[in-house]
């Protein structure tokens, strides 16, 4: 540990002509004989809620034994590894999601578990969702209180809408009022110029977008003289953060080189995507960056859209994949869309080896995370939200059991999963949520 009478502040930035850059937690920022639980650089939690559409094919999502000698399921199989910080948990139900058009629906009650048809004027976070609520408390003193991405936004698919409740509930999972849903930023230049640039009018931040030369260039005098402070572990640190940031730059400047604005660009044709892969993966090294850094401690994100026409060639799936959701229980045609769902969380699992590998104060950021992955749908077929695919991933700084398979009774409230999340990240005041009926104490 680096040792001094001084540290520095946990909000210590790297500052130069027009842009800024945070860091991450360094050992210089604890003061010296002091546990780091006492101090204020003491990890936060961070919370991420990942949905995927389009539920799962349930048989290959859930393990056929419960505790904690069950075999990882092959849709799940490549989180293995994180299995000790592992919760599955089974038989949950969220009625907010029934009684209208599932795919307008799913997304939007995921997080509250409240029904748009319906207002609880006894509750004052009544449709706010999970995310929203956490943000009021951990993002207090963030420069993000939370951050919504995608991959896909409404026009790119067939959209998920619905006569009576419009677009806001198929096209985000996050609501910051009961009526007041959040748009998801698809477009990882702009999340890295939100995150890490600066402009106070469009103007300005559509300058700093087309600037030619690194943003770490800017801040580099400073990055110098900061490095002259501090100790060999905290120098290694930082050079490893600067060379990811640096990594995500490059990607982001290569493609702003096809940045086509004030061209009347057609939409790609149904089925014929661009590298979906290469994008979610910039979308969750950015998530990463703002844990790391501590812009953010709160991320939610749909990884692909409700009615999503995404085509898998790169694992020989040439269909889209919502026509191929409709399986009518074909066995191959269910066989494919596990495949799906397995790359998916092949992706999700890149995204947890990335926080494993970052430490966080005495661990790393996954050991200090609460991570749902999940849908609001169960079987795609069927359209039915009963019972859902749900799996928590992180140590939750020792919060979480982990290492277990539950099974609840049936239609056990998925809200109830939900509502123990917020209570193992400390989120104070938060008694029910939906329509909840309790804490799921196993967890």
């Amino acid at each position: 540990m680096f040792i001094s009478k001084k540290h520095l502040s946990r909000r210590t930035l790297l500052r130069g002509a027009g842009a800024s850059v945070a860091l991450p937690l360094l050992d210089a920022m604890i003061p010296a004989g002091t546990a780091l639980a006492q101090t204020a650089a003491s990890p936060k939690p961070k919370l991420g809620f990942f949905y995927f559409p389009h539920g799962a094919i349930m048989d290959k999502w859930t393990p056929s034994t419960t505790g904690t000698d069950f075999e990882v399921p092959f849709i799940l199989q490549p989180l293995e590894k994180y299995k000790d910080q592992m919760t599955i948990v089974s038989n949950l139900r969220n009625r907010a999601a029934e009684g209208a058009g599932v795919h307008a629906t799913s997304p939007g009650t995921w997080l509250s578990c409240a029904s748009p048809f319906t207002v609880d004027q006894n509750d004052p976070n009544y449709g706010i969702t999970a995310d929203q609520i956490a943000a009021q408390y951990l993002g207090q003193d963030t420069p993000f209180p939370s951050l919504e991405l995608c991959t896909e936004v409404k026009g790119s698919s067939a959209g998920a809408c619905d006569a009576n409740l419009g677009c806001g509930y198929g096209s985000t999972i996050s609501f910051r009022t009961r009526t007041q849903p959040l748009p998801l930023e698809h477009n990882p230049r702009k999340l890295f110029f939100r995150m890490f640039g600066q402009g106070d009018t469009a103007e300005e931040r559509d300058m700093i977008m087309n600037q030619k030369f690194s943003l770490l260039d800017l801040v580099s005098e400073s990055a110098n003289s900061l490095n002259g402070r501090l100790g060999a572990n905290d120098k290694a640190r930082m050079e490893e953060y600067l060379d990811s940031v640096r990594d995500v730059e490059l990607q982001v400047q290569k493609l702003g080189q096809q940045d086509f604005t004030g061209v009347d660009i057609p939409d790609a044709p149904l089925g014929v995507p661009g590298n979906w892969e290469q994008h979610i993966n910039l979308m969750y090294e950015l998530a990463a960056l703002g844990y790391e850094t501590e812009l953010t401690r709160v991320t939610s994100m749909m990884i692909s859209a409700e009615l999503s026409m995404l085509t898998y060639n790169q694992i020989g799936i040439s269909e889209a994949y919502h026509p191929l959701s409709h399986h009518r229980y074909v066995q191959d045609k269910m066989d494919r869309c596990a495949m799906i769902q397995n790359y998916h969380t092949r992706i999700f699992a890149k995204f947890l080896d990335r926080l494993s590998n970052t430490p966080d104060g005495d661990g790393s950021l996954l050991d200090h995370s609460i991570m749902l992955y999940g849908s609001n749908m169960s079987d795609s077929n069927a359209h039915n939200s009963n019972p859902l695919p749900s799996v928590i991933i992180g140590g939750a700084n020792g919060r979480i059991k982990g290492g277990q398979h539950l099974k609840y009774e049936a239609d056990t409230p998925h809200a109830n999963l939900v509502l123990t999340i917020l209570d193992r990240a400390g989120i104070p005041g938060v008694e029910s949520l939906g329509d909840s009926t309790g804490l799921l104490a196993e967890v």
